[in-house]
């Protein structure tokens, strides 16, 4: 069973972003290179009722470049409670890209792709494999998962997405720590390397399985087994660093925009 396999997306869907997208283009005068789900549809445990969110990767005429102030480099549209698509323009993702961010290598890593110019999409995964930082990333994941923590899951009653918030960036530490390179958006991914003891992996499987069946809003008894995990692996993770990765010029940077942009000049 391939990635996408396992996160299934409808097939009315999936033409509707389809459409959307083409609107957008045509109405903004952009070429969108590169267009996925994020969130929990892509992490792979959504609810019943769980939107979509489509993130998008698109580039300008060339005329937009050429300006004394820089234009906003960010395109959203709320469309519904269920669907909303937000994108980023190339060379604000390239400036991302530098910084390795997560959320754009989460993007590039997504197991449902709605749409991809091929050479587009492979030049920005492998500049995201050059330039990928594991303190960068490791920071932000231990961040998220401390926030999360400290911010949803205090109280008798919880909301059971909001333990799987904490659980992801927290073994996507784990994943970092284990040398193991750019942590996988898959959370099922993520979990089979790195979650090996039996009676925890146990644990959180059960909450994927009522995750997946209420809906996002539910809440819940808090579940002690899965607190003395996660402050356990804050515990740890706060007393290792990372190492440092990834090349940090902008001569390559430079080059794969310049391309682009005259790629798709109209």
């Amino acid at each position: 069973m391939n990635r996408e396999e396992r996160h299934p997306l409808p097939a009315a869907m999936r033409e509707r972003v389809l459409e959307e997208l083409k609107k957008l283009e045509q109405e903004r005068d952009v070429s969108v290179l590169y267009a996925c789900e994020s969130g929990s549809r892509a992490w792979g445990f959504a609810s019943p009722d769980s939107d979509y969110d489509v993130r998008f990767v698109y580039v300008h005429q060339p005329d937009w470049y050429l300006r004394v102030e820089e234009p906003r480099d960010v395109l959203e549209r709320p469309l519904t409670d269920e669907l909303d698509l937000s994108g980023w323009e190339l060379r604000k993702t390239l400036r991302l890209l530098r910084k390795s961010n997560p959320t754009l290598l989460e993007w590039l890593d997504s197991p449902l792709v709605y749409r991809s110019e091929t050479e587009a999409t492979d030049g920005l995964r492998q500049l995201a494999q050059a330039f990928y930082s594991p303190a960068a990333a490791r920071a932000h994941y231990l961040s998220m998962a401390r926030k999360n923590f400290r911010g949803y899951l205090q109280g008798d009653e919880v909301r059971y997405k909001k333990y799987l918030y904490v659980l992801r960036p927290l073994l996507a530490v784990r994943w970092i720590d284990l040398g193991l390179g750019m942590p996988p958006m898959v959370f099922e991914t993520l979990m089979e390397a790195t979650l090996k003891d039996a009676a925890e992996r146990a644990e959180v499987e059960e909450l994927l399985v009522l995750k997946r069946q209420a809906v996002e809003a539910e809440y819940g008894p808090a579940r002690p087994a899965l607190h003395r995990l996660i402050e356990a692996e804050l515990q740890r993770a706060e007393t290792l660093g990372a190492p440092r990765g990834g090349c940090h010029g902008t001569e390559r940077l430079d080059r794969f925009l310049r391309e682009q942009v005259r790629k798709y000049a109209r």
